[in-house]
């Protein structure tokens, strides 16, 4: 009971200052053109107007949304740059730390804010730390809960990473690259499975970085297209090819090197009991 009172009251805390750092935005000036009730410009001439509009943060569930958000976000960096980084970061590790669906999105928007490279870096680092966040609340407030809730999973699991002990860190990258078990998952039963927190870091950075990679590269992409012309040009489609070859290819090296050294038997059936393929990441 104490745990599970202790992890409420992280959630609270962490949930009250996500609210009050995205509750007081300033509102949104939207420039509008002055016209007459006939839909002409008055005057004959078209005046630019500022209107102010109250724009109220939330998480980005489809595309739309996600485009809407980046483009507030994207006003308000011009002006407030530590700000929006705050906010972005902090929004990131609540999810990632309470293992909430949804971060292809978050990591889609860094690119869109930050651009390719810096959006990559960022999403990196952020994926990183709100794993080792979720790990860390899980070793103190959710072993128990965790193996009483999906006791064949976390057996299956624990029998894989003993067989494996001798090649454990390339044996949770072929986890990251290929996940048969969903992220949040792992990162839950990391704690139960006794896997060093320094390894379990490191096998995160890296090993989610091509799924980064896409996702980032895409909301960078996002950004810049306006219509289906754009999405189907030379220059984006080779983009595309380019950001799939390089995304694929620590894939392969991870896949190569398991088939000589990994035993995985089992673990490609472990799915017969879907845990929630909306929160496979």
């Amino acid at each position: 009971m104490r745990s599970i009172t202790g992890l409420l009251a992280v959630v609270a805390g962490a949930t009250f200052y996500l609210y009050l750092l995205s509750a007081f935005l300033p509102p949104v000036p939207v420039k509008l053109s002055r016209r007459d009730e006939n839909g002409s410009p008055e005057g004959g001439s078209e005046e630019s107007v500022e209107e102010v509009e109250e724009y109220r943060l939330k998480f980005p569930s489809d595309l739309e949304e996600l485009r809407d958000l980046a483009a507030v976000l994207q006003y308000y960096k011009r002006e407030h740059t530590t700000y929006v980084l705050v906010l972005f970061c902090s929004a990131y590790l609540y999810k990632q730390s309470f293992a909430i669906p949804g971060s292809s999105f978050l990591n889609m928007l860094a690119g869109a804010l930050f651009g390719p490279w810096e959006g990559l870096l960022l999403a990196c680092l952020l994926t990183t730390s709100g794993s080792t966040f979720c790990y860390l609340l899980s070793a103190l407030f959710g072993k128990t809960y965790v193996v009483q809730m999906f006791p064949d999973k976390v057996s299956m699991l624990q029998s894989k990473v003993m067989c494996n002990r001798s090649s454990l860190f390339f044996f949770l990258l072929f986890l990251r690259f290929f996940p048969m078990t969903p992220n949040w998952f792992l990162n839950v039963t990391s704690p139960i499975l006794n896997i060093p927190l320094p390894m379990f870091f490191m096998s995160v950075l890296i090993g989610l970085i091509p799924y980064n990679f896409i996702c980032v590269s895409t909301g960078s992409m996002l950004s810049e297209i306006s219509s289906l012309d754009d999405i189907f040009s030379w220059g984006t489609l080779s983009q595309l090819l380019a950001i799939a070859c390089v995304a694929l290819l620590p894939g392969a090296l991870i896949r190569h090197y398991s088939q000589a050294h990994l035993k995985l038997e089992g673990l490609e059936h472990s799915d017969e009991e879907p845990l929630d393929p909306r929160k496979t990441r």
